[in-house]
């Protein structure tokens, strides 16, 4: 159910409507204010452009939110609205997916830089021709200012991408290009220092590799799957 929010008076929180069976509830919306500015959670347009470009997005979220669930302060997120100028709603940018480190791991509506400290350590952008020009230069120099340290770029329809996967290090404030390696099955492999896995594309299919135990990130639904599969049938 979508809630709208109603401006408020004297400089008082948006509320939203909603109405049961019963009665209509107002509810003060959970906003984070600044001086009055309102922070919108949504940017109205869709989360992917194709199953091609929202599959390996999902994935990535889900696989690292996995990986990291132990890990009380540590941060996964993706296309969530990341404001980075105090009192200004109009200046945003949306990560495809994103991790920070040394904040703790809770549900958001948005994410201010202003209010958790920092911004995001390690950015994966899923790339098209449609989004080339934002991702390799407008948000290239915006991480850069904020100073996201790796910066990850996956074109899954090799639209302009050569080779699809591409990674890049912030070396005293500016971003130095990361060298792939390739396997003799032809797999391209690129680390993340910041994350401990590596970044590994086989068949133009992108998966995270943990180089410690020698095996690919899972989701949560391929988790149950693998464990379910290990304890064998009910009897």
């Amino acid at each position: 159910m979508a809630l709208i929010p109603k401006g408020g008076r004297n400089g008082e929180p948006p509320s939203v409507q909603f109405t049961t069976q019963r009665e209509t509830i107002k509810v003060t919306a959970n906003i984070l204010q600044n001086e009055g500015s309102y922070y919108p959670d949504t940017d109205g347009k869709p989360i992917a452009e194709s199953d091609f470009h929202r599959d390996p997005l999902f994935y990535l979220t889900e696989a690292l939110n996995a990986h990291f669930r132990e890990q009380a302060e540590v941060y996964v997120s993706g296309a969530l609205m990341l404001y980075y100028e105090e009192g200004n709603p109009n200046v945003f940018v949306a990560p495809d997916v994103f991790v920070v480190f040394g904040i703790p791991k809770h549900n958001r509506r948005i994410y201010q830089t202003w209010i958790e400290g920092k911004g995001p350590d390690v950015v994966i952008e899923i790339t098209s021709h449609l989004t080339r020009q934002e991702d390799e230069e407008e948000k290239h120099t915006l991480y850069q200012r904020l100073g996201v340290q790796e910066f990850f770029m996956y074109d899954p329809t090799s639209d302009y991408l050569q080779p699809p996967l591409r990674g890049q290090w912030l070396v005293e404030g500016t971003y130095q290009e990361m060298t792939t390696t390739q396997l003799t099955d032809g797999t391209l492999i690129l680390p993340s220092c910041l994350l401990g896995l590596q970044l590994r594309l086989e068949n133009d299919l992108l998966r995270l590799f943990d180089p410690k135990n020698g095996e690919y990130l899972l989701t949560y639904s391929e988790l149950v799957q693998s464990r379910e599969k290990s304890l064998g049938p009910m009897t």
